[in-house]
């Protein structure tokens, strides 16, 4: 296999400054406009005129981004002006690679000097090779995006039925009651700091690990056996479970724990749905994320600085009585839905476990590809 070459970054691909666009002057259309944090809107002229890599480069530092689209980078950016005969995609996964935090100026709003990149050195293997990278990497992305975009699908065709069920053909003669005909909501454990590792075999589940209706259990702190072997079953979590925030500025979120054999527990400030029947939590789920339950979140909290909302409160969000065995149809036929999406779930976890593994080794040429 041929070596690879060693050099500046600057003699492998050329870094350039984005360009200002006031809001004034943007006309909506279908090119991407791109800041350090990622698309924030949509143009109709664009500043580069085929698809390429940007990369933030004052405010959220070292975020990469790839387009195929023409674009719009603002001054907030990086992006490649010249790939200079690299492999695209291979360039996206090197710089998602590369160490951004030590070009940072350390101020108080970050920023970086693309001088001072260029200056990094750093070895690029050769076109073949790139390609075939890439190839890899680029096929698990695929891969990891065609489930997301299968369970926006069927989250959006539960959304549906529930909609039809309980809104468009609710009856008149439905009185007012609340969750508790569906759910109980339990808060989790107080754990101690001092109790948290950073490696282990007992993950804990925070609120930072909610996000996009997904609970990450990759990316958690854990405590020792020690400790887990005294904590009540209640705490524990297993896949299909669904968690929400219950304070601070991600209250109200909701995630599902995906299939996994992990051992998990859940931490305090982080409620679990416990249902009373098959596809209970799962009705709550779609109700409490609704614009309905989000509004009845937010005006039930508590706190301004730091809203809170304890258990019993979500308890009582407002929900119609309906008799018990029409709720438990309603909660079997949703549950076909989210089966298939917990399974996807833990597939997304195990490919983007995968795949972050093989970057660096890929990157650094640990692992080689033939091409």
């Amino acid at each position: 296999m041929s070596e690879w070459q060693k050099g500046n970054l600057g003699e492998f691909i050329n870094l350039k400054r984005g360009y200002d666009l006031p809001s004034k002057s943007r006309v909506f259309g279908e090119f991407p406009i791109i800041s350090s944090s990622g698309i924030t809107d949509y143009h109709n002229e664009p500043k580069v005129f085929e698809g390429g890599v940007i990369t933030g480069r004052y405010g959220t530092i070292g975020q990469v981004f790839y387009t195929d689209k023409p674009f719009h980078p603002l001054n907030t950016t990086l992006y490649v002006q010249d790939f200079k005969d690299n492999n695209k995609k291979f360039v996206y996964y090197f710089l998602k690679e590369l160490d951004w935090e030590k070009f940072s100026d350390k101020s108080a709003v970050p920023g970086i000097n693309r001088n001072d990149v260029h200056q990094e050195i750093v070895s690029f293997p050769p076109l073949p090779e790139q390609q075939a990278i890439a190839s890899v990497l680029s096929s698990l992305d695929d891969k990891i995006d065609l489930l997301h975009r299968q369970n926006k699908t069927l989250e959006q065709m539960a959304e549906t039925l529930f909609r039809q069920w309980f809104i468009e053909e609710a009856k008149e003669y439905w009185e007012e009651a609340d969750l508790t005909q569906l759910i109980t909501l339990k808060s989790g454990f107080a754990f101690k700091s001092k109790d948290f590792r950073q490696f282990g075999e007992n993950g804990i589940i925070k609120i930072k690990n909610i996000s996009n209706s997904i609970i990450d259990i990759n990316n958690t702190d854990y405590i020792d056996n020690e400790i887990a072997i005294k904590i009540l079953d209640s705490f524990k979590l297993n896949e299909g479970n669904i968690l929400i925030a219950m304070t601070g500025a991600e209250i109200g979120k909701l995630g599902l724990i995906p299939r996994t054999n992990k051992k998990l527990f859940l931490n305090q400030r982080v409620g679990i749905l416990n249902p009373k029947f098959e596809g209970a939590d799962i009705i709550a789920y779609l109700y409490l994320k609704s614009d309905i339950g989000q509004d009845y979140i937010g005006n039930t909290a508590t706190g301004s600085a730091q809203p809170n909302i304890s258990a019993t409160g979500i308890e009582k969000c407002n929900f119609p009585k309906i008799d018990v065995d029409i709720l438990k149809e309603y909660g079997k036929d949703l549950k076909i839905y989210f089966n298939k999406i917990i399974e996807n779930l833990g597939q997304i976890q195990t490919l983007e476990n995968l795949r972050d593994t093989l970057l660096p080794k890929l990157m650094s040429g640990e692992i080689r590809v033939q091409h």
